[in-house]
């Protein structure tokens, strides 16, 4: 039986096992097994991997992306410049790490935006974030990072609070990402402390949250006008991607 899974804490959001699942079922995959590894911390990692006979890849989410590279023999270049994993494949040189988060995020937004290069603003700065800026770096699209605590030494990192004071910016930046899981099931109702009464039809709100399909902060951009989407055709591509990676 060939082996795949995910890893994550907690993992009631995941859509992961259906899908793969799915494909195994739509494909006649009758010799895949894809499970849902909950672990509590990353120490627990080397356990998953030396219980797990027949174990090919893992999928890493929240909020492991960047506590697990210590784990890993090696790393894909490009995930080096990145910063973060949401791919492991087993071989027998050991665990090599790979950003799929990357490729499918880059890709949809492409898709979405067309060659339009609006400045963005990139709410978060964990690992699903670093892949973002990595795809609009590369795409030549400049970006501002968006936090709860900013960094002072850089001016690439700005707050909640200044926004709320320069609500400006919403139109400096037109295209808005949402990196971290706010509104996410079960919490729903959360989401991010921007003015939203500030935005237009100017605006793309490009949600990385794909359950529930539109999410709170989705539906509040839409009624002013604003263009929105969800992370569901990342979460496709990303894992197609990461597919790809296990079986070459």
């Amino acid at each position: 039986m060939k082996k795949y899974g995910l890893i994550g804490y907690p993992l009631t959001h995941s859509f992961s096992k259906k899908y793969f699942s799915d494909k195994f079922n739509r494909e006649g995959k009758k010799d895949c097994r894809y499970d849902l590894y909950e672990i509590p911390t990353i120490q627990d990692l080397p356990e998953i991997i030396s219980s797990q006979d027949g174990l090919i890849g893992l999928n890493v989410t929240i909020p492991y992306k960047e506590q697990v590279i210590p784990f890993l023999d090696n790393l894909d270049p490009a995930c080096k410049a990145i910063g973060a994993v949401n791919c492991i494949k087993l071989t027998k040189k050991g665990l090599i790490g790979y950003n799929t988060d990357y490729y499918g995020f880059k890709t949809s937004l492409t898709n979405w935006i067309g060659k339009e290069k609006p400045q963005a603003l990139v709410l978060g700065t964990g690992g699903a974030s670093k892949a973002v800026c990595q795809a609009l770096k590369d795409l030549e699209i400049s970006y501002l990072k968006v936090s709860r605590k900013p960094d002072a030494s850089t001016k690439k990192v700005t707050s909640y609070e200044e926004i709320l004071a320069s609500p400006s910016l919403l139109q400096e930046y037109p295209l808005i990402i949402n990196s971290t899981p706010l509104g996410t099931f079960p919490n729903t109702s959360a989401m991010p402390d921007l003015p939203v009464e500030h935005l237009t039809a100017n605006n793309w709100y490009y949600d990385l949250v794909y359950n529930p399909t539109e999410t709170a902060m989705m539906k509040a951009a839409a009624k002013m006008g604003a263009k929105t989407k969800n992370g569901i055709e990342m979460l496709h591509l990303q894992a197609e991607a990461a597919w790809d990676i296990w079986n070459k």
